[in-house]
């Protein structure tokens, strides 16, 4: 008699199949669960969520450092910390419907443990773990490139600026010692949708010109042009 895989359907959402799957049950068991029986009895997924943890470390700096040239140190580290943190991991887990895969105890399951953000999240970094004892490094990068490529170019294509005019001012100073003077050119539009124009000067040049719906924002987006007219990274 063949016996059925309980975890195909996860097995191919991962886009990696195990050759053992005791570790992917491993990967999948609550600490909740193993508390009920025999102490070793059954083992939970706390040692491979912090295997998985670092193996997908390696991998967001691996893949950032190649795919970005140009970012710097400082960026690349916020970037990398963007990318696996909990809110991803969650979103991630969600998609797969890990938490109905879960293994937990009878206190926690009843509490809705299945939907609990932080035991998807231990579970997903656990599989990571899994698939890399289970196949090696290209195992967990079948899984990290097939989940986690798709929100990283999303997450590089509106990661915005925390504070361009810090950024530029900061970098003014350390490069030109002075510091950059913003200037509104142009106002315009009736009192309840004014737009504003405004120009940022270093060195009596016009490094940027942005655009907004307030001085504030207007004077941000000059930041921001000059940023990348510059070629300077956060």
């Amino acid at each position: 008699m063949i016996s059925r895989n309980p975890y195909k359907a996860l097995e191919k959402n991962l886009g990696y199949r195990f050759k053992n799957k005791s570790f992917l049950k491993i990967a999948l068991t609550h600490p909740s669960f193993s508390n009920e029986y025999p102490q070793g009895e059954v083992e939970d997924n706390q040692r491979l969520e912090f295997l998985g943890d670092a193996v997908l470390g390696y991998m967001c700096a691996s893949h950032l450092f190649k795919r970005f040239p140009g970012f710097r140190e400082g960026r690349l580290t916020k970037t990398r910390a963007s990318m696996a943190n909990s809110e991803i991991l969650a979103t991630i887990g969600a998609s797969l419907e890990l938490g109905e895969f879960l293994l937990l105890g009878k206190g926690e399951k009843n509490m809705g443990g299945n939907q609990r953000g932080s035991n998807i999240t231990d579970a997903l970094e656990a599989i990571i773990g899994a698939a890399y004892l289970d196949g090696g490094i290209k195992a967990s990068w079948k899984i990290f490139s097939r989940l986690f490529f798709p929100h990283i170019e999303r997450l590089i294509s509106v990661q915005p600026l925390e504070n361009p005019k810090g950024t530029l001012q900061e970098h003014a100073q350390q490069n030109w010692k002075v510091s950059p003077a913003y200037r509104i050119t142009e106002e315009s539009g009736p009192p309840h949708d004014r737009a504003y124009t405004a120009e940022v000067v270093i060195n009596n040049e016009v490094a940027g010109i942005g655009r907004g719906a307030s001085k504030q924002t207007a004077e941000k987006d000059a930041a921001l042009n000059a940023l990348v007219a510059l070629d300077i990274e956060a």
